[in-house]
């Protein structure tokens, strides 16, 4: 893992001057989790805030995109997706070697893991909904009307994400993993049929990445929109449902062998009819399609990781676990293949 450093001096004078009502920067401590854009918590003279930036080292093409962060953050304002309100973005590398952001904190409660042992079934129950409906509410925003026409490129989703993936994943290749080369050669011969769906996606829509209220179930910040693009909406929800089927013991735990009914949390069936019926849809078709890109997709950004913590910069100490979850996310998504 990398050891950062940050100018504090230079970015408390900088923040002072950029930031209304910013005053003395007093310490900084990095959050320790996030796998991409290392992320700290700033503790001022007035009040808390959040810095996140890209990380040092040489960056993949248009990977770490922290101005698309605050882009989309700052678009959603107003809507009805929850969001952090953002401050400044900072494009000037000289003050402290990297692009970076600034926002306000938010005070509340991530769950890391899906099972949600903390809390009761009902909380349980109305936790999932409202994650449900944040979703749709994300994939019915008007695009246009937020300003973010521009924000991804015209064209079917998949075949351009399969595209972009497959050559990340090769250029941050450590080992030979036959499943992701059986999904490299699948996923592109069986693109379903361009329906006209475009939505504004988060790209890395988990329960972990949803900051809750500290005394209820409802949503305040969506975080960590680093993948965010206009695409397909049915990519986030099938991207959130292999959640049901990762192992409750690996890295990013899952709901696998879990009786979802005792605890009060939805089937994959029963959350996909949810998000429906918030949108208006009859079913989806294709779903194993959906399932099998995400899985994919997944095993090559936690790739990337691998290979970033493999030479020295990763931002995160769990990087090389995440990393060791390739070969696992890959063959999951062929076994969705094989069971249909």
């Amino acid at each position: 893992m990398v050891s950062e450093t940050l100018n504090v001096s230079a970015l408390n004078g900088y923040l002072q001057q950029h930031v209304e009502g910013f005053k003395h920067l007093q310490r900084c401590e990095k959050f320790p989790d996030g796998q991409s854009n290392p992320t700290y918590h700033l503790f001022a003279a007035s009040g808390n805030y959040v810095i996140r930036m890209q990380p040092e080292g040489e960056l993949l093409k248009s990977a770490h995109a922290v101005d698309r962060e605050f882009r989309v953050m700052a678009a959603l304002a107003e809507s009805d997706v929850p969001v952090p309100e953002v401050l400044h973005l900072c494009l000037d590398r000289e003050v402290i070697g990297r692009l970076f952001y600034v926002m306000r904190f938010c005070k509340g409660r991530v769950f890391w893991n899906p099972q949600l042992p903390a809390v009761d079934s009902t909380i349980r129950t109305a936790v999932y909904a409202e994650m449900n409906r944040v979703l749709a509410a994300l994939h019915n925003i008007d695009i246009e009307g937020a300003g973010l026409q521009d924000f991804g490129k015209p064209g079917n989703y998949y075949q351009r994400q399969l595209n972009r993936w497959s050559r990340q994943y090769r250029d941050t290749q450590t080992q030979t993993i036959k499943a992701m080369d059986e999904l490299i050669d699948w996923l592109p011969n069986n693109v379903p049929d361009d329906d006209g769906q475009t939505s504004l996606i988060h790209g890395d829509y988990r329960i972990d990445n949803i900051m809750f209220s500290p005394t209820k179930a409802e949503a305040i910040a969506v975080l960590d929109w680093e993948l965010s693009t206009l695409g397909h909406p049915f990519a986030d929800l099938a991207y959130q449902c292999m959640q049901w089927r990762l192992a409750t013991d690996a890295v990013v735990p899952g709901l696998a062998g879990v009786d979802r009914s005792a605890l009060g949390i939805p089937t994959e069936e029963v959350y996909v009819q949810q998000y429906c019926e918030h949108r208006g849809l009859n079913g989806i078709e294709n779903w194993e399609f959906y399932l099998a890109f995400s899985f994919f997709r997944f095993a090559a950004i936690v790739q990337g990781v691998r290979k970033r913590a493999i030479e020295g910069n990763a931002s995160s100490s769990k990087a090389m676990a995440y990393g060791e979850l390739a070969p696992v996310l890959s063959e999951l998504g062929v076994r969705v293949l094989q069971q249909h």
